[in-house]
């Protein structure tokens, strides 16, 4: 009778381990359809996904080109694969990958509290409406800041950068509502280096990225090694210029002439950040864009904040301070990181799912309830400007994808 059981428990351990692989095998096909139907149409370039649950890698694959358009912007006769070796302009990523984390670090080592006043770091911040502003409301986007500014029309460096920042004017009141804002997380790379004293670059390095062991995370790749291998973006800036001068985009600023600086790139970026104020006002380095990275380091830090703050077998954050960051607010985001189930790329998700996306089609979302984590690079841009003259919206890509990882989940938990 035992030796029956036994036989009996082993035949059940085996076929729950078969239907798994197949029901992880589906979600693998159902993901590799959604991606590559759409570099079929030519609507994306290509994509690399890692998809985990727990310590298991569920998914982890390059799809279709790291660059598919020549300097002329002609589709390429034999355009570049994509490998999961291939680096990413992660654009907006580099606030939580980089800025975030920067500033969960100096509070857990009690050199900040996110409800200090900006003021106390940065001295234009002491006066007006602007001494109300804490730390909290930079990393939330409620400080009233400039939703976007050209800042390269006026600066060609982080100090001129800076004081222009703190010359601005608020556009609304501090803390009334959240208006997504660049020149906030700017201004808390300014604030790491007051802290910290070193520059946000050497910060990010030393007290980021080579204690999580991701090697392939920095800015201005170019200047680090030749060996890197990088997805193309944009060829220049042509929706930047278009904003500077298309009212109907948001942007209006009497004291802005567009004809009046001419600094444009004129050619396929690689290896450079896609993002104006980043390069141009910024020479690469910025705490709301520019940070180039690798699907496999991505995942080193998501894993980090996955795991409660532990990495490598030690406490990198406290649990405290993660918890911090990813409570939801009234606006239904944490600090730093989105929380907002509305969103796309985290449509319907389970409560205390966070995330964030990239300009130039990166994206994050992690929902600790599952313990699963979802990253996509896809170098959107590189495909070039629509008829209407905006880039593809790849949101119903990461929908898609969501949805499909969030069905299988719910088949593998039955």
């Amino acid at each position: 009778m035992k030796i029956f059981l036994s036989l009996s428990l082993l035949f059940l351990s085996l076929s729950f381990g078969f239907s798994q692989k197949k029901k992880v095998a589906s979600l693998q096909k159902e993901v590799s359809r959604i991606l590559e139907k759409q570099i079929a149409e030519k609507k994306i370039p290509g994509a690399v996904i890692a998809i985990k649950k727990g310590d298991k890698w569920l998914m982890k694959k390059a799809f279709g080109y790291a660059q598919v358009k020549d300097s002329e912007t002609h589709w390429m006769a034999q355009p570049e694969k994509t490998s999961t070796e291939h680096l990413y302009d992660m654009a907006s990523l580099t606030k939580v990958i980089g800025t975030t984390t920067a500033i969960m670090l100096l509070v857990d080592n009690n050199q900040l509290s996110v409800d200090d006043p900006v003021g106390k770091y940065l001295e234009a911040f002491n006066t007006g409406e602007k001494k109300d502003i804490r730390i909290r409301h930079l990393l939330t986007h409620t400080a009233g800041l400039i939703t976007w500014y050209p800042l390269y029309y006026k600066c060609k460096n982080k100090q001129e950068t800076y004081q222009l920042i703190d010359e601005l004017p608020l556009a609304t009141g501090v803390g009334e509502s959240r208006n997504y804002s660049d020149l906030g997380f700017i201004l808390l790379a300014e604030i790491v280096e007051k802290i910290s004293g070193l520059s946000f670059e050497a910060f990010l390095e030393s007290r980021i990225f080579k204690p999580l062991s991701m090697e392939n995370t920095m800015f201005r790749p170019l200047d680090k090694s030749e060996k890197y291998k990088i997805a193309a973006t944009s060829h220049g800036n042509p929706y930047e210029h278009r904003m500077v001068r298309d009212s109907t985009l948001g942007f209006t600023r009497p004291e802005i002439d567009p004809n009046s600086w001419n600094g444009w790139r004129n050619y396929t970026l690689k290896g450079e950040v896609n993002d104006g104020n980043a390069w141009y006002a910024n020479e690469g380095i910025s705490g709301a864009a520019g940070l180039f990275s690798t699907i496999d380091d991505a995942q080193k830090l998501v894993d980090m904040l996955r795991n409660k703050g532990m990495a490598n077998g030690k406490q990198f954050i406290s649990e405290k301070t993660v918890d911090l960051f990813l409570t939801r607010d009234k606006y239904k985001n944490g600090l730093g990181w989105m929380m907002d189930p509305t969103n796309s790329f985290m449509k319907n998700a389970p409560a205390r799912t966070f995330g964030h996306t990239g300009f130039t089609g990166t994206s994050i979302a992690v929902i600790p309830e599952t313990n699963i984590s979802i990253i996509l690079l896809i170098n959107r841009q590189n495909v070039g400007l629509q008829p209407s003259q905006a880039y593809y919206n790849p949101n119903s890509i990461r929908e898609e994808i969501f949805n499909a990882v969030m069905d299988w989940n719910k088949s593998y938990t039955k």
